[in-house]
């Protein structure tokens, strides 16, 4: 079994090998997964990244645009992060909203007002990986886990994966590993509640 460190390097070189082409596609393909497969009747506010480019994301925005055009109920939410404190705190997108990259690559929020997590219904996930049981593998900060484990017990978790699943259970897991609800890759959703 491959170390959680092997694990983000292996998924980092296959990401890097990815054509602009491919990655846009298969970002798109999650985009038709989200919407095929995520019920939208009790999502009031979404929280989602925004990608690091460098770190070539599956990129939500073309979730976050059908959103903003067909569903204009569901208020969007993006993250700045608090590093001092190692959190992140939320703030509502609307079009006023001016983002900033900060010196790690990561497009914030500048300004804005504060959304509290525990109005926040579901968040898409970054991940370099994830396993059949909900786990994902992160960049290793912790910011996820624990944002998540303050959300609402009936928040969805919905990874957004490149790749299909690891063969094998995500080594290293912790009490305070916060599982996915749901992880989308391109050519399949897995639930997980």
């Amino acid at each position: 079994m491959k170390t959680k460190e092997a694990l983000r390097l292996y998924y980092r070189q296959l990401r890097q090998q990815l054509s602009d082409e491919e990655l846009h596609q298969r970002s798109l393909q999650l985009c038709r997964q989200f919407f095929s497969n995520i019920p939208l009747d009790h999502i009031h506010t979404l929280h989602s990244y925004l990608p690091m480019s460098s770190q070539r994301e599956p990129d939500p925005q073309p979730i976050l645009d059908i959103l903003r055009r067909e569903h204009p109920h569901i208020r969007l939410v993006v993250s700045r992060t608090l590093w001092q404190v190692r959190e992140m705190e939320h703030v509502y997108w609307d079009e006023k909203l001016q983002l900033q990259q900060n010196k790690w690559g990561i497009p914030e929020p500048v300004g804005g007002e504060v959304c509290p997590v525990e109005k926040i219904d579901a968040v898409l996930v970054p991940l370099l990986a994830f396993d059949r049981y909900g786990h994902r593998l992160g960049y290793g900060a912790g910011f996820y886990d624990r944002f998540l484990s303050g959300c609402a017990p009936h928040a969805l978790s919905i990874g957004l994966s490149l790749f299909p699943p690891l063969e094998e259970p995500m080594p290293g897991v912790f009490p305070t590993d916060v599982p996915l609800t749901h992880c989308l890759t391109p050519d399949q959703v897995y639930k997980f509640m």
